[in-house]
């Protein structure tokens, strides 16, 4: 009988196994594709910065092995962003045994569209608010102050603000997970507006680096984002959880058909 309990947990650890390996393999083959090219990586992430530096002004380096290892670490993260579809995969594939039909059937969407998102907070980040808070920092610089960022302390900078957008533009998902669940409708989220707005402000401040015009430049996408969530969300209401109550009362109706005596 111990035999037999072990079996599908043995299973399900090879299993695990081979995903991990798959993400890894995936990680590593892009990696060893971009590594080539790791300055040139770099420079197209502090091109923003560059930009607008004054006349004679440059990054500069540190540590005696920021050159080489900065761009290095930036290579690897770069590589886990571009695998995220490959990464996503392996975990779909993991888990989709053992979820119901209804639910495969929304994770798939759930997760392309997460991954668009994603790529759409990290975007947003690079074209719209890098120029802007880098012209706002250099501008108002003290007078006789020199600019000069260390290269990795800018790379800390701008992932930790890739990450910040890339997670907030996660807001619609959310909201349509939640109301797919059954957890809340969008009736009692249009009401908390004025909290959600606040809310956002609050996640501004916890998520970006301590200056308000990062703040509000994240802020204000998660709100419309919020908004967009909840238009869609309208579509999701309490399905999750009624397919579920559907599907036990078939697994009830199928069980009590096969307990039955007369059926003997």
């Amino acid at each position: 009988m111990a035999v037999e309990d072990t079996q599908p947990l043995i299973s399900h650890l090879i299993e695990l196994r081979k995903r991990l390996l798959n993400c890894i393999v995936s990680v590593v083959v892009v990696f060893l594709a971009l590594v080539y090219f790791a300055n040139d990586i770099y420079q197209i992430v502090s091109a923003p910065l560059i930009k607008h530096l004054p006349a004679g002004a440059s990054m500069i380096a540190t540590d005696v092995a920021s050159p080489f290892f900065t761009p290095i670490k930036l290579t690897i993260i770069v590589s886990v962003f571009i695998s995220a579809p490959l990464l996503l995969y392996q975990i779909w594939a993991f888990i989709a045994p053992a979820l119901y039909k209804h639910e495969r059937r929304l994770m798939m969407p759930l997760l392309f569209s997460s991954t668009l998102l994603f790529y759409a907070g990290m975007a947003f980040a690079y074209f719209i608010v890098f120029p802007l808070a880098f012209t706002f920092f250099t501008q108002t610089a003290p007078r006789g102050v020199q600019i000069a960022t260390d290269i990795n302390n800018y790379l800390d900078f701008v992932m930790a603000l890739f990450m910040a957008f890339g997670v907030s533009f996660q807001v619609p998902i959310a909201i349509v997970l939640l109301c797919w669940t059954g957890v809340v409708t969008p009736d009692v989220l249009k009401k908390k507006r004025p909290y959600v707005l606040v809310g956002t402000f609050v996640v501004g401040m916890l998520l970006t680096p301590p200056d308000v015009f990062s703040q509000t430049l994240l802020a204000i996408p998660m709100y419309m984002l919020f908004e967009i969530g909840l238009f869609f969300a309208r579509f999701y209401v309490g399905k999750g959880r009624r397919s579920e109550e559907n599907t036990d009362t078939d697994d009830s109706d199928e069980s009590a058909r096969t307990d039955d005596p007369k059926d003997s």
